[in-house]
């Protein structure tokens, strides 16, 4: 696929100027023609992110999975029902996608080349699976597979939602609450504190100091505060060692580790049985499922294992010898592989750990709402203890 920047002509004769992707000048023309345009004039151009957008949410996967397999099951041929999406599809990164797959296809290329050309919109399990429903001649059920696949993802991603927004939400305001009292209610109180002369209690006169530290260092603090995300943020993309440690502290910290830990097996036994159940080989579906993780310590368990398999072990005792992969999946594969039927022992471990991150999820919720309660009461008590116990002090000098 090559990447033009041209000059078009619309129906109403204004100049357009623009880049696309497309195989030839040719195809690229035709591209342009079905926008309404005229082309003018093209050459190559760098290589560019087809939307420079935003990658589109699963919702839009969803409802590709689903429009492409009605279509192909009623008869309809795969380019025409590629253009009836791009004319019904919203998302810019899809309907370029989309543009740019009908033109590959019209040049002779098979949907999953086309397709994989758009790794922002379409990732490698995707056209893997689609690509083996293009062999096998099973393309509408490959659809409907994964179109089922990816409403189960999306609700492992809803639960993922669930269990990470109510302590940020909650972390945020307590942030924002000790923000405003170090730096507008302690400092005015502090003023009446000291002109009383009378002496203050130890938590008041601590307070006290973290208001002034606060006050004069907040500059600081606040860069350091950013320069600290931002710095993980880049040392997680470029430094792979520091991304290992922090996965490996995410899946170790209680309860949330535990989830998340449940959540990704989740996600990569329904990966691991969709692939195999397409056909493809092992190996390859463990390669496949490894870049599809997002947890730099799993995909290190997974190379790992096929490590192993490459060195003549089976399959369950390959995951056997890798601590992150609990006995009941090393179990249900050992099954699966004596019988035969490893599609079905995949697929009901996926079942299995669905249903166990629905209860983990609400086990974490559950214990996590009366923590954060006994947090939140003792930071309010701390606080309170250390403003009224002096103003309490000096009613009662007063009153004598």
């Amino acid at each position: 696929m090559k990447h033009y920047r041209y000059r078009a002509l619309d129906a109403q004769g204004t100049l357009r100027q623009g880049r696309l992707s497309s195989p030839d000048l040719a195809s690229l023309e035709q591209a342009l023609a079905r926008q309404g345009l005229t082309l003018l004039r093209a050459h190559p151009g760098w290589h560019f992110n087809p939307t420079g957008l935003r990658r589109p949410p699963r919702r839009e996967l969803i409802h590709f999975c689903f429009h492409l397999e009605q279509c192909l099951r009623a008869g309809l041929p795969i380019l025409e029902s590629l253009q009836d999406l791009r004319d019904f599809t919203r998302h810019p990164a899809m309907v370029q996608a989309l543009e740019q797959g009908c033109a590959a296809i019209e040049a002779g290329q098979s949907l999953s080349l086309a397709l994989g050309a758009h790794p922002q919109c379409f990732d490698e399990v995707f056209c893997s699976l689609i690509q083996a429903g293009e062999q096998a001649g099973e393309l509408p059920e490959v659809l409907g597979a994964l179109h089922s696949a990816l409403q189960r993802e999306d609700e492992l991603a809803g639960f993922t939602g669930r269990v990470l927004i109510y302590p940020v939400i909650v972390g945020l305001i307590v942030l924002a609450a000790v923000g405003v009292a170090l730096t507008q209610v302690i400092p005015e109180l502090s003023k009446l504190f000291l002109s009383t002369g009378m002496p203050l209690p130890l938590q008041t006169r601590l307070l006290v100091a973290c208001s002034e530290f606060v006050l004069g260092a907040w500059p600081w603090l606040l860069g350091l505060g950013v320069a600290g995300v931002c710095g993980l943020i880049l040392g997680r993309q470029h430094h792979p060692g520091l991304r290992l440690h922090t996965d490996r502290l995410l899946l170790g910290l209680p309860l949330l580790g535990d989830v998340l830990h449940k959540i990704l097996l989740a996600r990569f036994t329904q990966l691991f049985a969709l692939l195999y159940r397409a056909g493809i080989p092992v190996i390859e579906t463990l390669a496949s499922t490894e870049r599809s993780l997002h947890n730099r310590a799993l995909q290190q368990a997974l190379a790992s294992v096929r490590a192993d398999i490459h060195g003549g072990l089976p399959l369950a005792e390959a995951f056997a010898r890798t601590p992150l992969f609990p006995p009941l999946l090393t179990r249900m594969l050992r099954v699966g592989e004596q019988t035969g039927a490893l599609d079905q022992a995949l697929t009901h471990i996926s079942q299995f750990y669905r249903r166990d991150v629905q209860e983990a999820t609400a086990r974490f919720q559950a214990a996590l709402e009366p923590l954060l309660t006994v947090v939140l009461g003792g930071l309010l008590l701390a606080v309170m203890s250390a403003v009224l116990l002096p103003i309490y002090d000096l009613a009662t000098r007063l009153q004598f």
